[in-house]
């Protein structure tokens, strides 16, 4: 026994196994492999399911993943495919929440081993090709055993006492197979119970689904409702899914909102038995992030359909300034006629400013934008667009102190722009009834240059100070502000290697300064 369980431990038959994965998208493709090269698999991979198959028959893996969503054969289809092909390879999907009904119809009908949801958690996509594999290992094992003791059957027909050794080795093995996925059972990072439907008792449950519940594994009853056990409540959770799932039979699915977190609860009924395996999805943070990114595309939009009016601007205003010029060149014209073209000219030209700074802000940033710029003027043309703002607010007045001959920065000035803008945003609406004073300023301190935003609002309380560019933070009333400005604005400084500064006094203001390193064949030009 002590040898055997020695040699199944010295085969690891994950260190070198075959990995396919399938899936339509290449950046899914490359995280997904800089994720499993910890594991050193032999991992290969396909662009849709046609290509997966030809790869299956050739590299004969043990695992394959596939995403659901696939141009032509989908996950699905090509996971049975694959079942019939290499019935002992394990099977993985990688499915969004939307296609949970067809993954559960795909478990129903054993097409795959596990499933994993976008955006996946890096431990448990490896946690979950490790368990796959030593499925795989197992069943191959199991092969082996089964024949190894159809041979001793016929061998030790005469032999009982060895045939009684033999057998209890074996259940030692199958016991010690049955500990390790008990353990992995354990690592899944998804809370899992088995519930009595009849009176909603957990009978068993995993070290993630003690955890929801702040209590050891060893804490899990036998008899406690699972609502009184995982939530304190007294009476079963709105939008269990437990009870549906057991009249119909099938696996039901609900979300329960408790302590200000949302869980996505998935039901799955054993054939025949009052029990069923409830699964729980926190989705607290999934749901933020869709509002942050309704949020983002809507201001998106707003910059697109920004830029497409200013275009629409620009050819009008190129016709103004051009007859406003050819008839001030006209002979005769009093001198009265000669003030009212030059103010028109003047003011052709500041309008066509605006309209180019607008065009700027609202083009989309792309790598190949990026450039060396002279910073003051990236300064400059936001704060045209923000005095556009300030015409409805005379009371608020805009300092600029930006000065000349620093040396180019590198980057996007066009998403700089985009942070000045929020920064002079955030200035203004800290502002006390629309009143006080704005300064922007540029310049050199060492080896970096620097932008500053300064108010003379309210200031920031320092308990919020370390959570202003937290996503969707704000404490302003609802509808002045979505917490996404200085959380952008923070990425896109961090993308461009700078730094962010934050001096405030409540009552008297604050400065946002943002650094930005200069290149280094720049660094020592005065």
């Amino acid at each position: 026994m002590g040898t055997l369980g020695a040699q199944a431990q010295a085969q690891d038959p994950v260190a070198r196994g075959r990995l396919l994965l399938v899936d339509d998208e290449e950046n899914i493709l490359k995280s997904i492999r800089r994720v499993l090269r910890r594991g050193e698999w032999d991992i290969e991979t396909a662009t849709d399911a046609e290509a997966g198959l030809r790869t299956l028959e050739r590299f004969q893996p043990e695992v394959v993943i596939s995403d659901f969503r696939m141009p032509g054969m989908n996950g699905v289809e090509f996971l049975t495919q694959v079942k019939l092909q290499a019935p002992r390879a394990q099977r993985i999907m990688l499915t969004g929440q939307a296609d949970q009904q067809a993954i559960e119809e795909a478990i129903n009908r054993s097409e795959i081993f596990r499933f994993i949801s976008k955006p996946w958690n890096d431990s448990h996509l490896v946690l979950t090709v490790k368990s796959a594999f030593e499925q795989y290992a197992l069943h191959a094992e199991n092969d082996r055993l089964y024949r190894v003791t159809q041979e001793q059957n016929a061998e030790l027909k005469h032999l009982n006492a060895d045939l009684e050794e033999r057998v209890a080795l074996r259940t030692r093995l199958l016991s010690t197979a049955k500990r390790e996925w008990e353990l992995s059972f354990d690592c899944m990072e998804t809370p899992l119970a088995v519930v009595r439907a009849r009176d909603f008792a957990v009978r068993r449950a995993n070290v993630a689904y003690a955890q929801v519940a702040r209590r050891s594994i060893e804490e899990v009853p036998s008899d406690v409702p699972c609502h009184q056990y995982l939530f304190g409540r007294d009476t079963p959770c709105t939008g269990c899914p437990l009870p549906s799932a057991m009249e119909t039979g099938k696996g039901a699915r609900g979300e329960v909102q408790q302590g200000g977190r949302s869980y996505v609860v998935a039901a799955y009924p054993f054939a025949g038995d009052d029990r069923a395996v409830c699964t729980y999805r926190d989705v607290t943070e999934e749901q933020a992030m869709t509002r942050r990114l309704i949020e983002t595309e809507k201001m998106a939009a707003v910059g697109q359909l920004a830029g497409g009016v200013a275009h629409e601007i620009n050819n009008p205003l190129g016709g103004i300034l051009a007859f406003a010029q050819l008839m001030s060149r006209d002979a005769g014209r009093s001198e009265s006629d000669l003030e009212s073209l030059k103010l028109i000219e003047e003011s052709a030209l500041r309008c066509k400013r605006i309209v180019e700074s607008l065009l700027k802000f609202s083009r989309h940033s792309r790598v190949e934008d990026r450039r060396l710029f002279d910073l003051s003027k990236c300064v400059e043309d936001a704060a045209v667009l923000f005095r556009a703002q300030l015409k409805s607010m005379p009371k608020v007045e805009l300092k600029l102190g930006l000065k000349d001959g620093l040396p180019k920065v590198y980057g996007d000035p066009g998403t700089l722009a985009q942070v000045v803008l929020n920064l002079l945003q955030n200035g203004l609406q800290a502002l006390p009834h629309a009143e006080g004073r704005l300064s922007l300023e540029t310049g050199r301190e060492g080896d970096r240059t620097f932008f500053a935003v300064r108010d003379t609002g309210s200031g920031i309380e320092e308990r919020h100070l370390p959570r202003i560019f937290e996503p969707s933070f704000t404490t302003k009333p609802p509808g002045e502000g979505t917490g996404l400005g200085l959380s952008i604005a923070y990425r896109i400084v961090q993308d461009h290697g700078g730094t962010f500064h934050v001096d405030t006094h409540v009552g008297q203001g604050s400065r946002f300064i943002v650094y930005l390193p200069i290149p280094l064949q720049l660094e020592r030009l005065p």
